[in-house]
């Protein structure tokens, strides 16, 4: 007997592991929940509804295929193996059939499980379904990992020009006899409703083929304004693995079968996304101890961080008296989601303006996203950061106010997620403390928490002071 051990691969489609289970044979499913190492680990409340809802659509799947998918809650990773152990021992099952995990505590967890079966007749079989290349395939001329994302980037485009994507086969039913009832599956854990995000099933029924159809073309040109429907939001699917990466680039090559041909065309401005995607999962490869909330860059391991606990709530609640910042930051709080553009304007602002460690803008991230992912979340921090790798330069400090102006033109994005500000005119919008002044309504919205030419200036000396 064997079983499939599903994790953040919730699909049944281009997963490689379940895919080989049941060409093995007669297989069982099972999904162990690990409430306080997600606690640990900051996963959302929307995200963990998120998961219950796609566990449930995949336990449906798996039923039309004969395979009954078992929910077993844990406590922690090493509760995870002594469970998954004992499900084995009691069901007579011989092979254990996973995608791996790249983060550190899951690579250890799955190390300490080779080593908790072994001598006990059951193997494990461990597949990659998180990234499109292959982690390791990538390499520079010194067979490293790149350090720019450029370069990296280029190789990947020509590694997929040669050896294709390579999906795994569909699975096949083997007894079109079989019919099994799935049982609900409830998540014992903190949960956000999440409904407003659609099961997996429409996202690839519609979604994809729209954004493919119609929005691909103009991805580019539209993707950095909030207030517009730009980007493909399929960010919260990949995450869990609901979607495949390689099914996403799969599609795009049927309409643009040379995309990768040429990575500076605006079309590829969307494939250029996933390719980030593989970068950040092929950094935490390479270079595991991100995983410990290390900078990439030693040299700001002694940079000084103000931490304020005053501007720290203030940037968190959505009140710093920037309205592009604190629309965005609202958004966050009250839909688990924030624009791309947005994440870089308000950890630049919350890195070099307040001078915050970016630590604690990446915790509070995991806290709220509906797509927290830790290697593109750490991996955005330290960029804005400038602490990561092939980070922006120290001395690039998003204009909260011309990034305000430039990509919310008419304030739109501002007035639906900061309503106060609903009445002021367009001209006034990104910096309404004057006209609030002219109007007796200072009390309306609250004054900067910081001057934006002095916190440039500090963060400039700051950043300096690291060499």
């Amino acid at each position: 007997m064997n079983v499939i051990w599903f994790r953040k691969d919730l699909r049944i489609y281009d997963n490689p592991a379940l895919t080989k289970a049941m060409e093995a044979g007669a297989c069982k499913a099972v999904y162990i929940s690990t409430p306080v190492q997600w606690k640990k680990h900051h996963v959302a409340p929307i995200q963990s509804d998120f998961i219950e809802r796609h566990l449930n659509f995949l336990a449906e799947e798996l039923a039309s295929l004969g395979i009954i998918l078992e929910h077993i809650e844990a406590t922690d990773f090493n509760d995870q193996i002594r469970q998954l152990l004992d499900y084995c021992i009691k069901n007579n099952i011989e092979n254990i059939y996973t995608n791996s995990e790249v983060e550190i505590n899951e690579q250890q967890r799955d190390k300490n499980l080779q080593q908790a079966i072994y001598n006990k007749n059951i193997s494990m079989h461990v597949f990659e379904a998180d990234v499109i290349v292959s982690k390791g395939k990538v390499l520079n001329g010194d067979n490293a990992m790149y350090k720019v994302f450029t370069p990296f980037k280029n190789n990947w485009s020509n590694y997929l020009t040669q050896h294709g994507i390579n999906l795994s086969a569909p699975p096949q039913v083997k007894d079109s006899e079989i019919k099994v009832t799935p049982a609900r599956i409830t998540l014992n854990t903190p949960k956000k409703c999440s409904r407003k995000w659609p099961l997996v099933s429409n996202v690839i029924d519609k979604v994809i083929p729209n954004f493919i159809e119609n929005k691909h073309d103009e991805y580019k040109a539209y993707r950095d304004y909030p207030a517009l429907k730009g980007t493909s939001g399929l960010s919260p699917y990949l995450a869990i693995g609901a979607i495949s990466p390689k099914s996403l680039l799969f599609n795009i090559l049927q309409k643009y079968p040379h995309i990768l041909e040429n990575p500076k065309a605006d079309i590829f401005c969307w494939v250029n996304e996933l390719a980030w995607r593989d970068f950040y999962k092929h950094l935490l490869f390479h270079f595991p101890q991100l995983c410990k909330h290390k900078n990439f860059q030693s040299k700001y391991d002694n940079l000084v961080w103000r931490n304020t606990p005053q501007h720290f709530n203030a940037w968190s609640q959505g009140k710093t008296g920037y309205p592009i910042v604190d629309a965005a930051m609202r958004q966050l709080i009250t839909t688990g989601w924030m624009h791309n553009r947005l994440r870089m304007v308000v950890a630049s602002f919350l890195t070099k303006h307040l001078l915050i460690d970016w630590r604690n803008g990446e915790r509070f991230f995991m806290e709220h996203l509906i797509d927290g992912d830790y290697s593109a979340n750490n991996g955005g921090w330290q960029w804005a950061a400038s602490t990561g790798c092939d980070a922006q330069p120290y001395f690039r400090i998003f204009n909260p106010i011309s990034q305000s102006e430039k990509f919310d033109p008419d304030g739109s994005f501002i007035k639906k997620y900061v309503p106060e500000l609903k009445n002021v005119p367009v001209k006034h919008i990104h910096f309404p403390h004057k006209y609030l002044a002219s109007i007796s309504q200072t009390n309306l919205y609250p004054e900067p928490i910081v001057d934006h030419k002095t916190a440039r200036l500090d963060a400039l000396a700051t950043y300096k002071a690291c060499g």
